[in-house]
């Protein structure tokens, strides 16, 4: 069962919303008004998905949901009354799941959560990849400015330097990368 947080972005009362998530078999752990307390909801609540319903999203609203998305990502669903092509994009760069114009029943609830789920799975799947990625190639600028100083320093073959950088990571039982940082930072401070 979902845990869901649920937020009132609107002046209207929410009722209909938190009753059509209990129909559907949702659990809503806590509820929000207003954006402002958004992120510590999120951090002391921990839900499973975020439910916003709002009129059109405000600049605070996308602000906090951009804060939360860096400090405690969730999946986030967005009710929005009104069909506003930029106030779409916004609120999907700034971490909205899915983006619904309208509200809809409890049957169509469970639909709506669910791709919300699996997009924020897969965007997590992918922020995950390309932040190993960033780091592999920042780590082969590293061994490559490495070896670099020891074929200077030491006439070393580009081979034999790679030689010498993974040899010290064995004996200091580290990754290539961060012996390479070592050298690096010896180097810069011996000029």
């Amino acid at each position: 069962m979902l845990r869901v947080l649920l937020v009132n972005d609107t002046a209207k009362p929410i009722g209909t919303l938190r009753d059509a998530l209990a129909c559907a078999g949702y659990t809503v752990i806590a509820e929000v008004n207003g954006a402002a307390a958004l992120l510590h909801a999120v951090e002391s609540q921990r839900p499973d998905v975020v439910i916003i319903d709002t009129e059109s999203p405000s600049r605070d609203t996308l602000e906090q949901l951009a804060v939360m998305g860096h400090a405690a990502p969730r999946p986030v669903v967005m009710f929005a009354d009104r069909c506003e092509p930029l106030a779409m994009r916004a609120a999907v760069s700034a971490g909205v799941t899915a983006y619904v114009v309208d509200h809809v029943g409890a049957d169509k609830l469970a639909p709506i959560i669910d791709v919300a789920l699996a997009r924020f799975e897969e965007e997590a799947r992918l922020k995950k990849r390309l932040a190993n990625a960033e780091q592999q190639l920042a780590d082969r600028k590293l061994i490559d400015r490495a070896k670099g100083i020891l074929m200077d320093k030491r006439g070393l073959s580009e081979a034999e330097a790679f030689t010498t950088l993974r040899d010290q990571a064995m004996k200091q039982g580290i990754k290539i990368a961060e012996v390479a940082r070592q050298l690096i930072a010896m180097a810069d401070l011996l000029g």
